[in-house]
């Protein structure tokens, strides 16, 4: 996820510091990280990678390694729509996680302590909810894409996230500004 993308590009739905949390990459068998391993490794030959993704779901099916995984895989590799489902197994599971209710929509600043970035559970829906809005708005769905990054700025004034980038790209959109 650190390097490669541009400035302001959610390069992914979490950081590496994030994923390293021991509440998400906790529990991950061994041999499901492996294979994580093998498909990062072996990028280049997508089909590959992919084989070694889907062996690693096996294993691990909603675990949010093997999520990020397919996750960052489908974004690099342009395939958009593939990585919103995904972004929308992550937000799914991420609500699971935090209790919340599974329509981002009726998540509320008082569900949780959004504004702590220590609180890893909370941090990982945010940059869910984000990755979730970027690939809205990159697949054309900007309504959709404005309201969960609007939902982002509620839940996290401070916008520790950046969500208010995507907002203002979205803006710029509405006035006709390429830049």
């Amino acid at each position: 996820m650190a390097g490669g993308a541009e400035p302001g590009e959610p390069h992914a739905v979490i950081d590496e510091g994030l994923l390293a949390a021991a509440v998400l990459g906790g529990g991950l068998p061994e041999e499901a990280e492996m294979h994580l391993a093998l498909a990062g490794q072996s990028y280049h030959r997508s089909e590959l990678a992919e084989q070694h993704l889907r062996a690693a779901e096996s294993i691990a099916p909603d675990h949010a390694a093997v999520l990020i995984g397919f996750y960052r895989f489908y974004f690099y590799k342009g395939r958009l729509a593939e990585a919103l489902t995904m972004a929308e197994r992550c937000l799914a599971k991420s609500a699971r996680d935090n209790d919340f209710s599974g329509d981002w929509r009726a998540v509320a600043a008082r569900d949780a302590e959004f504004g702590r970035f220590d609180n890893a559970l909370a941090r990982f829906y945010l940059f869910t909810l984000k990755g979730y809005a970027y690939l809205q708005m990159r697949l054309g769905n900007l309504t959709e894409g404005g309201a969960a990054a609007a939902k982002l700025i509620e839940l996290d004034p401070s916008d520790k996230v950046g969500a208010r980038v995507l907002l203002d790209v979205l803006e710029r959109a509405e006035r006709g500004d390429d830049e």
